[in-house]
């Protein structure tokens, strides 16, 4: 990571184009990774791959082991056998319509576990019982997603008590009777794992190295939440007590309230981090290297007592810091994680943070407001870090300049010393020219896209996450633009 300059996009695999409206592991991915390798480029970074929760967000997932099954590719299933044909239905080419997606594909996987199960080979077939036998977490996971499909998808704090509490005669009845729901379940998340590591060898065969994300928290509505209630701080009835979030900063004035329960570490020391270690090196079958988000949570974190309805009325809390991490790292060896250390970071976050030497994050939208000593200037970087133009969190580079006053925007231009006229890219020379190890753009930047493409808005429930880009916009004219600055900035 840190050795050689390299440089690479940020697109998360829902934003790829493709018929059945969302992107998927088929070939539109193995598509955009041609246009990695032709521009130059050696890393793609992704979003969470878990099974996106209530509001589309990869950040709430139903499990922090298991895969999207929006993700996994139709056509493949089609050709091996397990789909028959497919519903006729259209869909918007430059957006996700998350509700309508969900519920075609979810009908289409249905119908090819069903026809799996049926009617596939003792080999095909054998592979899928070595994937359930050697998967800790799958049954778990797919009998809570049997069972909020039972429950009308209600929480797993409304279920009856016998299965909320995971009374042992109750989840032997459930799974008895969920028996053919749990078993589309297990089906489904193996056919999304064998169809990601494809994509991973085929990125890795063509030298691009593929950067993931952890969030550090879990969805209370979680597989998770519900199989380890012990390890989050729940209320007799099983109910946060404190939920996390940020405080007041840069992307709210009254803080960012998540939601999220927040573990209780105590219980995580005394386990050895167990949960942890098997996340990490979870995360670790599928990417080459880890973005771990919200790092600074693991130095301290911010508690929200969960009765309050803003992010305002929080505290600091210690995190489990050094005794954390060397114990993840001894259980594991020297991780390939990236620091994402945004936010309010004080000197313990940074000396944790170098103590492991992770590289650090620096944005470029934030560089441009606190005179010469602001970090995200390049000329106050080192090299271990990772620059972005912005992240998925950020407006669009043209979005976010033509947002700035005439003075922010003066003083844009004075910077990087051109006329503004082509922005992103101006960003995006600016970035791959500094010092840093890393240097990412979402694609949004590299196509030049307006505030509208934006990936998310913190702090908003709706309306986010649906960006795709259209076919036919990954030019090889493009890939060579971009070709010639990773090659003039020697990140080739």
């Amino acid at each position: 990571m840190h050795r050689k300059r390299k440089s690479g996009i940020l697109l998360h695999p829902t934003s790829l184009p493709g018929p059945d409206g969302i992107g998927s592991l088929g070939k539109e991915c193995r598509h955009f990774l041609d246009f990695l390798a032709a521009a130059g480029q050696s890393l793609w970074q992704v979003l969470p791959l878990g099974p996106a929760a209530h509001g589309n967000s990869p950040y709430s997932c139903y499990s922090a082991f298991a895969g999207n099954p929006l993700l996994i590719d139709l056509a493949t299933l089609t050709e091996e056998g397990d789909l028959a044909g497919k519903e006729p239905l259209e869909f918007p080419a430059d957006y996700v319509d998350f509700a309508v997606v969900e519920g075609y594909k979810t009908r289409q996987l249905k119908a090819a576990a069903g026809r799996f199960h049926a009617h596939a080979d003792r080999e095909r077939k054998e592979e899928f019982w070595h994937f359930c036998d050697t998967t800790a977490w799958l049954h778990d996971y797919a009998l809570f997603m049997a069972l909020k499909e039972h429950f009308g998808g209600k929480s797993w704090n409304v279920w009856p008590g016998e299965i909320a509490r995971l009374e042992p005669e109750a989840l032997e009845k459930y799974s008895v009777r969920l028996g053919p729901a749990i078993g589309e379940q297990k089906y489904i998340q193996w056919q999304f794992f064998r169809q990601w590591r494809r994509i991973r060898e085929y990125a890795n065969g063509k030298g691009i190295a593929i950067v993931g994300d952890i969030p550090i928290f879990v969805a209370y509505d979680s597989a998770d939440v519900w199989v380890n209630p012990e390890l989050f701080h729940l209320d007799e009835k099983g109910k946060p007590t404190v939920v996390a979030g940020v405080p007041p900063d840069y992307f709210s004035k009254t803080g960012q309230r998540w939601g999220n329960p927040l573990y209780n570490w105590n219980v995580m020391a005394d386990r050895g981090y167990g949960w942890w270690i098997e996340r990490f090196r979870k995360s670790l079958e599928l990417h080459d290297v880890v973005r771990v988000d919200h790092f600074r949570g693991f130095e301290a974190y911010w508690e929200i007592p969960a009765r309050e309805k803003t992010a305002v009325n929080g505290r600091w809390v210690p995190g489990p810091g050094v005794a954390f991490f060397d114990t993840v790292l001894g259980a594991l060896g020297q991780l390939p994680l990236v620091a994402e250390d945004l936010g309010v970071i004080t000197p313990e976050v940074e000396a944790l943070r170098d103590r492991y030497r992770f590289p650090g994050m620096k944005i470029l939208q934030f560089a441009f407001d606190s005179g010469s000593c602001n970090p995200y200037l390049p000329h106050n970087y080192t090299p271990d870090c990772v620059v972005y133009s912005g992240t998925h969190d950020n407006d669009t580079t043209v979005g976010w300049f033509h947002s700035l006053s005439p003075h922010q925007r003066e003083l844009v231009l004075h910077y990087t010393g051109t006329s503004g006229r082509d922005i992103a890219w101006e960003l995006i020379r600016l970035g791959l020219s500094s010092v840093a190890a890393m240097a990412i753009f979402p694609l949004q930047d590299i196509l030049g896209c307006d505030g509208s493409c934006r990936m998310n808005l913190p702090g908003t429930p709706r309306g986010n996450w649906s960006w795709r880009f259209t076919p036919g916009l990954l030019t090889d004219r493009l890939a060579e633009r971009l070709h010639e600055l990773a090659s003039l900035f020697g990140r080739r």
